[in-house]
């Protein structure tokens, strides 16, 4: 049962209320098949799809049991219980080919977030005047050399670094041959900046009890300073408003002369940004003739990658492809747990849920009276380079009874966006406030997935849910060889809930709402 892994997903209902599907057996289909799921329901929410299979139920394994016997055990788990479920397709293939489905392994989901496996890290390292602010350690007869000395505040604590992180790869080579010397001679060959892929002990542990090498392709980009930007957008009447160029000494496709009011700029596309793919098709390796052919395979919809210059240079710096970004969006793209929905407006239909889903996408707007003991908080940043964010924050103070919180994106200052500003302008603006401070921040997730979007962050987005939901509509945008204009995308209808009619009213099909 090597090949099938289950998902795991545990669900919990209010009183009074159902899991949101219904549970049947079908004539013609094997199994106990997931139906009729509600929107906005628990079971939805939580990431069940219609035609799935449920293997165990409370970690019994049910497939061979029968329809009412499966019914009871769940009726008899109360308010909560955990389904192991696997998908259509594969569960059909399992079937056919005579593999035991209670030995298979189980990817585990709680409310709908996947537990991923550990990843290493990439760490991008700006030198300040005091240098990096890490020391390496080896021990002689061990292999592996390893963080310490990482100074709070520091440049790699900054940066993501860790007391006893093993380093892997300096600059997308990897070291772990290297002895120490050799390795500080590549660091102080590397000049003003570095980016190092690092693990843990346990993620160490976890790769090697596995035997899996450890390389960049397995990493969370997470720690990177910059982000590739995730632009979705729909082709108005005289396309997306763009032309997409290749350049004799530059390699890549390239956004140029974006018109005014188009689909590009909405969707937040900037001058020479370069295109890393198209529908999550790399792009990188084609020619001019077959990116634009995949645009015109996308229609009216397409969802681009994109990166700015100074990104760009930091991945190329670690040898990584923006993919490695796009794809941990991808993965992380679940959605909300049941007990999150809770605390949104409750749903009372598809629109409504959307958007309360949506509205958790803001930041935050803390306004602050200086005491004698501050603010109560620290303002952190990499040295050399823009974006701020917090830390340090001292509990009852000043900045956590306005709601700050640690590893906040500083968005605003008083009105000012510094997004843009050094750590010293920022440090500057906030000193020149007086007794006052208020500061636009956003949780650094929502931040990130703003920023994907190209939503631009401002105290719109505190207001009403209208402003949310501009942002929020994912409005597919693309580009190509040819010009592209961008109309208004008119607001789509809400999705209607998803209703299967019954199977066949033959007595062999059976359907329980749970």
């Amino acid at each position: 049962m090597a090949g099938y892994k289950p998902k795991v997903i545990s669900l919990t209902k209010r009183p009074g209320h159902t899991f949101g599907f219904y549970l049947r057996v079908e004539q013609g289909e094997e199994g106990h098949l997931i139906r009729c799921l509600e929107m906005g329901g628990p079971a939805e929410l939580a990431g069940m799809k219609d035609g799935e299979r449920i293997l165990r139920v409370n970690g019994t394994f049910v497939d061979a049991m029968s329809h009412s016997e499966v019914v009871d055990i769940v009726r008899n788990s109360g308010a909560s219980v955990t389904f192991h479920i696997l998908d259509e397709a594969s569960y059909k293939q399992a079937k056919a080919q005579g593999e035991n489905l209670s030995g298979s392994q189980s990817t585990p989901v709680v409310n709908g977030v996947g537990k991923q496996d550990p990843k290493p890290k990439l760490c991008y390292l700006v030198k300040s005047s005091s240098g990096f602010g890490f020391s390496l350690r080896s021990v002689k007869g061990e292999q592996g050399l390893f963080m310490t000395e990482v100074t709070p505040g520091s440049v790699a604590h900054r940066a993501g670094v860790k007391l006893n992180d093993r380093l892997l790869e300096i600059n997308g080579e990897n070291i772990e041959d290297c002895t120490h010397d050799q390795v500080v001679d590549k660091i102080k060959l590397a000049g003003s900046s570095l980016m190092v892929l690092l693990v843990d002990e346990e993620t160490d542990r976890f790769y090697g009890n596995k035997r899996i090498k450890i390389g960049a392709w397995l990493a969370t980009a997470k720690y990177l300073p910059h982000k590739p930007r995730i632009i979705n957008m729909t082709k108005g009447s005289d396309g997306y408003g763009f032309l997409l160029r290749e350049y004799p000494r530059q390699t890549g496709h390239f956004i140029k002369d974006i018109d005014k009011g188009s689909p590009a700029e909405r969707a937040g596309i900037k001058e020479m940004d370069r295109l890393v793919a198209v529908d999550g098709k790399e792009v990188d390796g084609c020619s001019h003739e077959q990116v634009v052919d995949r645009f015109r395979q996308s229609g009216n919809n397409c969802c681009l990658l994109v990166v700015d210059k100074e990104t760009d240079q930091i991945y190329k710096q670690g040898k990584v492809s923006p993919m490695l970004f796009y794809e941990e969006m991808q993965e992380s793209n679940s959605p909300p747990s049941y007990t999150e929905a809770l605390n949104l407006p409750a749903p009372v239909r598809p629109s409504t849920t959307v958007q309360g889903r949506k509205e958790e996408l803001r930041p935050k707007l803390c306004k602050m009276e200086k005491t004698s003991a501050g603010y109560g908080f620290h303002l952190n940043g990499i040295q050399g380079m823009c974006g701020q964010y917090i830390k340090d924050v001292v509990k009852g103070g000043v900045a956590d009874m306005a709601g700050l919180e640690d590893d906040d994106i500083v968005v605003e200052v008083n009105g000012v966006n510094v997004e843009q500003s050094s750590h010293d302008e920022v440090v500057a603006i906030i000193r020149s406030c007086g007794s006052s401070l208020e500061m636009l921040v956003a949780k650094r997730n929502v931040y990130d997935e703003l920023k994907a979007k190209g939503v631009t962050i401002t105290r719109l987005l505190l207001g009403e849910t209208s402003y949310a939901q501009v942002h929020y509509a994912d409005t597919p945008e693309t580009s190509t060889e040819e010009r592209h204009e961008k109309e208004a995308r008119p607001e789509s209808p809400p999705e209607p809930a998803k209703e299967r009619s019954s199977s066949s009213s033959s007595e062999d099909s059976f359907d329980e709402r749970l």
